[in-house]
């Protein structure tokens, strides 16, 4: 734990802080003396003092870089994540590491050029500006879905990097940031801040000897993600598949139809392993995972390196289940049954049934789980519909006045709407993002517009109840039939406004 009355000592045996009251002039000097890693790890120490904002908001930036960039060295006390410490082994250790506000200033720096240059690839949809894990999922199965209704087999690689943030080289990390365009005292900043750490494990009483941190980009730090995006950026040169990436996670895909189609993606794969060898990185083969789509995928068995990697009939991409079939039925269940043990749980521990109790737990430790990514999964069966639906009648019908009522009137006097009403208005919104507002270049390959209206969207034709199902097809009608008041909306904020406006009036 931290001291935040008393002096804090390091190895060295100088005090970082050496007390809440000091002069101002002297803790800065004391500050700016030691390494940045302390600053960070002892951050809420340094916040602590009345006098520090204005004090570091009266001193430049090119003075307040030069005395971080002559830091001698860095040494940080890091602390074991788990709640049962003494069982971990040395592997399982993962350090996190906390920020300074000026690291937060540098990301700024480094995200804004990033942005303006469109240096990150596309297909890079972790810590990026307007993406998230549904971005990846819909756009990467936007594809797999199409391929496969129009009757091709697909196969898709799974692929898992092995401690991916703690193995990034410094030394070459340091050239791709010189390739990316970023200027030499913003690439030297960083290095500095990389660069000369050394760092310890603290468990209870005891702890580890001081080491050199020679690659890794630190975890919890608010610039190790950028960084990593960076160093990862140029793993889609050469490929001739589909790739796509949140952070690490990466994803692979192709059409298998042919046994040229699937040497293609063998060639891939082999590319990848290069470029891993290369970069001193090293996938996790056993979790490395192949997924077969198509009534007549030929099950190929694909090579990464000297090992074959296994075929999987389910996976977890980005915290939702998806099996070979493309309908769901997995994740509806998982999401179920996860809103339904913490509803079990509410109902044991909590004793009051006021609204003002349960309406907030519900919204805020239930429904999430039903909702994640929904506009991805969204349920195809009506046995998958109503599973989901009985949650939150259960959840309202345990608030106290409302048992014998109605599931609808129940609804209509807390203000809700049915989860199936809330998939059509979460659809509608992630619609407004593509068409008009944050997702409008990655709308315009998923959409085709008309010519008589430019907000109005072409629908598509399709065979299979997958690709019935998946937004980029079913949304289409329900935008279209949207009141033009609505659609033309000039914000977020206003389209949800007017679209709730709307949907009260829709059974």
């Amino acid at each position: 734990m931290l001291n935040r009355t008393g002096p804090r000592t390091e190895p060295c045996g100088t005090p970082l802080v050496t007390s809440f009251h000091d002069e101002d002039d002297a803790l800065v000097s004391t500050l700016w003396v030691r390494s940045l890693s302390q600053l960070q790890i002892h951050l809420t120490v340094v916040l602590s003092s009345p006098h520090f904002t204005s004090l570091f908001a009266r001193r430049s930036w090119g003075t307040l870089s030069k005395a971080l960039l002559k830091s001698r060295y860095a040494t940080s006390t890091a602390f074991p994540v788990s709640t049962q410490l003494v069982t971990l082994s040395k592997k399982e250790i993962r350090l996190v590491w906390h920020d300074l506000f000026l690291v937060k200033i540098i990301k700024e720096v480094v995200c804004k050029h990033l942005e303006t240059n469109a240096v990150i690839a596309n297909s890079q949809h972790g810590f990026s500006k307007n993406k998230s894990c549904q971005t990846n999922l819909i756009y990467f199965f936007n594809r797999v879905t199409s391929w496969v209704d129009t009757g091709n087999a697909v196969d898709v690689a799974y692929l898992d990097f092995s401690k991916a943030f703690d193995k990034v080289p410094h030394d070459l990390l340091a050239n791709k940031l010189v390739k990316c365009g970023l200027d030499k005292t913003t690439v030297r900043w960083i290095c500095n801040w990389l660069s000369k750490r050394t760092q310890r494990v603290l468990t209870n009483a005891s702890s580890s000897s001081w080491n050199k941190v020679t690659s890794g980009v630190l975890h919890g730090s608010v610039l190790g993600p950028v960084l990593f995006n960076i160093f990862i950026n140029d793993l889609d040169e050469g490929l001739e598949g589909t790739i796509i990436k949140f952070a690490d996670d990466t994803k692979l895909g192709g059409i298998a139809n042919t046994p040229e189609d699937r040497s293609r993606i063998q060639n891939d794969l082999n590319r990848l392993e290069r470029w891993a060898e290369t970069n001193k990185m090293k996938f996790n083969r056993d979790k490395c995972k192949i997924l077969h789509f198509g009534r007549k995928n030929g099950m190929q068995r694909y090579r990464m390196g000297d090992a074959c990697l296994d075929s999987s009939m389910c996976e977890k991409d980005l915290g939702v289940l998806v099996d070979n079939k493309l309908n769901m039925s997995q994740q509806c269940d998982a999401a179920a049954k996860k809103a339904k043990g913490i509803l079990a749980c509410i109902n044991r521990s909590i004793v009051s049934r006021s609204r003002e109790v349960m309406l907030p737990l519900y919204s805020a430790l239930v429904r999430p789980h039903l909702e994640y990514c929904v506009q991805f999964w969204a349920p195809q069966l009506k046995g998958d519909v109503d599973k989901l639906e009985s949650v939150q009648r259960r959840a309202t019908k345990m608030i106290k006045g409302l048992e014998n009522k109605p599931y609808e009137e129940r609804l209509k006097e807390l203000g809700m709407f049915s989860l199936q009403k809330r998939r059509l208005r979460g659809d509608m919104i992630i619609m407004y993002k593509y068409v008009r507002a944050s997702h409008r270049e990655e709308g315009a390959s998923l959409f085709s517009r008309t010519r008589n209206n430019g907000f109005k969207l072409q629908e598509r034709r399709f065979h299979l109840n997958i690709r019935k199902n998946f937004l980029t097809v079913r949304a289409v009608w329900q935008w279209n039939s949207l009141p033009r008041t609505v659609v033309e909306a000039p914000s977020l904020e206003a389209f949800k406004q007017r679209l709730d406006d709307h949907l009260s009036g829709v059974l």
